[in-house]
């Protein structure tokens, strides 16, 4: 009896200390007791209490950190370029659409660029080979069309013959000193035409004024004349036989009037054209009124660019590609 009191006692006075997650021994309590609290204080130690949004997301992060911590003896690996939700074959189906669209369109721009070059390397090429047929058809075939042998003197009393046509090119026109005007403005386009030649291409050609009026035209008179228009043109005169086959040669029309007087003033009508020699000596082109100093030139420009020697033309015509020329 007097046990049983005292237990009791105890149970009353430890009733707190149940509420604590700790066993109390089982001599206190008695046997029945003592199963109840081992259970209940089991189940109290399973049901841990839930940690706050800040404990949770702290702890969330340091395991997140945990997880992706390497040690420093090993070699961290690179990081995937893989995009989040998509897989790897995918994106190496994207890079390598990426690299043909790239490639396309690099290989775009090339095509255009080598096309763009083709097309006007061609052009160019047809406008050359045009040129050369059209100055073939001129030249004629065993006696030339326009042009040929002749002798006269220069304006410094020297002889000039058509030798000195020869390796290079002589633009050549036909007037007389007494002209009015037509002369002079054509001279004035000729001096003109050989300092555009000179200073934009870079071409050098022998400008030649062959008289058509012998009886008044001496040398002293050419060279005080032509001085005025330009210093490098060369004048040339002769007796009237040869002045007459020379322009029979070129296709020169001129005509004096009949039954002259001594001392009395007359006109020559003539022929208005500038005549392109190449350095074989042999015609090219004629070039009339409708050119300006600029035309003239660049035309001019465009015929020395396309020449092609008298011995070359002929290995050409012995070859298998010869309907090309």
């Amino acid at each position: 009896m007097l046990a049983n009191r005292v237990s009791k006692r105890l149970l009353v006075g430890l009733q707190p200390v149940f509420k604590t997650p700790h066993v109390l021994p089982s001599s206190y309590l008695s046997a029945q007791n003592a199963r109840k609290f081992s259970i209940s204080s089991k189940c109290y130690q399973e049901q841990s209490p839930e940690p706050s949004d800040g404990e949770s997301s702290a702890s969330k992060k340091k395991d997140e950190g945990s997880r992706y911590y390497v040690p420093s003896s090993q070699k961290r690996k690179p990081l995937s370029r893989v995009t989040i939700g998509s897989s790897t074959d995918n994106a190496r189906f994207r890079r390598a659409s990426d690299t043909i669209e790239f490639s396309s369109w690099k290989a775009g721009i090339l095509f255009v660029t080598l096309g763009t070059g083709l097309y006007f390397f061609f052009r160019y090429q047809k406008e050359k080979m045009d040129l050369q047929r059209n100055e073939e058809s001129n030249r004629g075939y065993g006696k030339p069309l326009i042009g040929g042998p002749f002798n006269l003197i220069d304006q410094d009393g020297n002889p000039f013959s058509s030798d000195n046509l020869l390796n290079k090119f002589s633009l050549v026109y036909f007037g007389f000193t007494h002209c009015p005007d037509i002369c002079p403005d054509e001279l004035d386009k000729m001096s003109a035409c050989l300092d555009i030649l000179k200073s934009k291409y870079n071409i050098d050609i022998q400008p030649i004024f062959i008289t058509c009026d012998p009886a008044r035209d001496s040398p002293e008179i050419l060279k005080e004349y032509l001085y005025e228009f330009h210093k490098d043109i060369i004048g040339l005169t002769g007796p009237y036989e040869d002045i007459k086959n020379i322009c029979k040669a070129y296709r020169v029309y001129f005509s004096t009037p009949p039954d002259l007087k001594p001392g009395q003033d007359y006109l020559v009508d003539h022929s208005i054209y500038f005549y392109l020699m190449d350095k074989d000596g042999e015609f090219i082109d004629a070039l009339g009124r409708n050119y300006t100093e600029e035309t003239m030139a660049e035309h001019i420009k465009n015929h020395v660019d396309a020449f092609v020697s008298k011995e070359i033309r002929e290995k050409r015509k012995q070859g298998w590609f010869s309907f090309l020329y």
